[in-house]
């Protein structure tokens, strides 16, 4: 989601850096209801963030990242570090060539993030919903009155960054150190994909799924530090999965959807942007290991599941092991 995180700093002012203090929501949660995502999380590969997948002489390392900044991702870089000094690329998201591209074809087509031709957003959403939405924006140092013309998938990427973080956190995240740290050895960085991606996935959503996402985005906003600690100290315990399904669970306890609609809303995001994307990385991904050893690194949601990136690449043969939580 680095394209997300390029975007959001390109169009909106930050707000001051402030510090995630809160409560970690998974662990306080009563036993049986821990117990129950931990069991919806049980899929192939659930734990751990950095792993190496070899096939003959072919050896990948494959890292889950976090997006945003924290401390904590000097450890994960110690990591890697070796790895990365003899690595004939890095290979991310969005590399800079990438992130170049996206930054001109914003430049030339902000209809691609500008709603044209609907209503607005104070328009589309019941007011107690644009009301949220105002407060939640004044928070991060955003005017509504820029927002209220933008697209609503993008809107909910604003408010993806924590209100105690902001849009330049989304810029140290572990993906950019790594890119850094690649740079400095000279080793090449490029990008799993067109730069063009995920703007064509969100165009694909309707309308209604975009102001449902957004709503759904407000309301996991609505618990501010408690969720942002939620999901970093998640990562950094190698839970993504745990937080996947803890993340489905509170959807269909507080969006006032029912369990079957906030199902068939997670589904829909996943498939978009996880499970399609994965399929589509990993023919580039073993092309270019057979050019010599390989650094991967992509959110950490995508290493996970039936349709994760690792288990993708054991069926194709390659054998995978844990590095590191």
């Amino acid at each position: 989601m680095r394209l997300l995180a390029l975007t959001l700093a390109l169009f909106t002012a930050a707000a001051a850096q402030a510090q995630c203090v809160g409560q970690n929501l998974i662990t306080a949660l009563p036993p049986d209801q821990l117990a129950a995502i931990q069991t919806a999380a049980e899929v192939p590969f659930a734990h751990g963030n950095v792993w190496r997948a070899t096939k003959g002489a072919q050896s990948v390392t494959l890292i889950g990242t976090y997006h945003l900044d924290d401390p904590r991702h000097a450890a994960t870089v110690a990591i890697v570090a070796d790895d990365l000094s003899r690595a004939t690329a890095l290979m991310v998201e969005a590399g800079p060539a990438e992130e170049a591209a996206l930054k001109t074809h914003l430049a030339n087509h902000p209809e691609q993030l500008v709603n044209t031709g609907g209503p607005t957003l104070p328009e589309a959403l019941p007011d107690a919903d644009w009301q949220r939405l105002t407060a939640a924006l004044q928070a991060r140092g955003i005017p509504p009155v820029f927002a209220a013309k933008l697209r609503p998938w993008y809107v909910a990427t604003m408010l993806a960054v924590p209100q105690c973080q902001n849009a330049e956190a989304a810029q140290a995240g572990l993906d950019r150190r790594l890119i850094d740290l690649a740079t400095a050895k000279a080793v090449p960085v490029t990008g799993l994909e067109p730069y063009d991606t995920v703007l064509a996935i969100f165009d694909g959503f309707s309308a209604v799924d975009q102001l449902k996402m957004l709503v759904q985005t407000l309301d996991a906003d609505a618990v501010g530090d408690d969720m942002a600690v939620t999901i970093a100290d998640s990562y950094f315990a190698g839970e993504n999965r745990l937080f996947w399904e803890f993340s489905k669970a509170q959807t269909r306890a507080l969006s006032g959807l029912t369990a079957a609609e906030a199902d068939r809303s997670f589904a829909l995001i996943e498939e978009a942007m996880i499970t399609r994307r994965n399929r589509a990385w990993i023919p580039v991904i073993t092309a270019a290991a057979a050019d010599g050893p390989l650094v991967v690194a992509f959110g950490a949601l995508h290493l996970p599941g039936q349709e994760g990136v690792l288990n993708l690449l054991v069926q194709q043969g390659w054998t995978v092991a844990s590095l590191a939580p």
